[in-house]
């Protein structure tokens, strides 16, 4: 049994050596669930996470991956992008990012990385990606909104509701986020992707 949910904290957070980007997140999560004097298995429940691996991410110990955290933003109630942001960065744009001030969204899994294109405003959450050879998601996921990507560079197997585009520099996609997907770079260069997504709290479900 031990040995089962310490697997579940595995593949629900990644094993990377923590960051200062995670331990920040960490305790902004951990701030948030307390605010709202929520415990952190109820938490844990309603994100469709383990308790050991929110306790985990709120340590700062583990890097979150993408697929958990919409559902464990809407568990607290909250946009996605407002876990990502910090106290040091208020002089920033309120309608624009630069590119010297795009935040890591620490979130780096299976040879991936992130970073914020969107402002904290934003109703719509824009992601840089960056997938190097061999990366990509793993498993397929979902939840609520809809989804527009723009290949920059390289190219990608996206995968929607089981069938796999092979997308190139130049190619773009649409999605509603509900259908399962998942990507993975299977060629010789980095990848990156411009990928906006519409998903809104109340609309997200627990998707692997």
């Amino acid at each position: 049994m031990a040995r089962t949910k310490v697997k579940e904290a595995r593949d629900e957070a990644s094993d990377q050596t923590p960051s200062e980007a995670d331990i920040r997140l960490g305790r902004r999560i951990r701030a948030l669930r307390l605010e709202r004097k929520l415990g952190i298995t109820d938490v844990a429940q309603r994100a469709g996470i383990s308790v050991g691996a929110l306790s985990q991410i709120e340590r700062g110990l583990t890097s979150l991956r993408i697929r958990v955290l919409w559902p464990l933003a809407a568990a607290l109630g909250v946009e996605p992008h407002s876990l990502l942001g910090d106290d040091e960065n208020k002089s920033s744009d309120l309608y624009v990012v630069r590119a010297t001030k795009r935040k890591e969204v620490p979130v780096r899994s299976q040879g991936m990385r992130k970073e914020l294109l969107s402002p904290p405003g934003s109703v719509l959450t824009g992601l840089l990606v960056h997938v190097e050879p061999g990366g990509g998601t793993g498993e397929s996921y979902s939840h609520a909104g809809y989804e527009f990507g723009l290949v920059k560079k390289g190219q990608v197997e996206l995968t929607i509701d089981s069938v796999v585009y092979l997308l190139k520099a130049g190619d773009s996609f649409a999605f509603k986020s509900t259908l399962k997907h998942s990507f993975h770079n299977g060629g010789k260069e980095r990848c990156e992707i411009v990928w906006i997504n519409t998903t809104k709290t109340t609309e997200i479900r627990n998707g692997d």
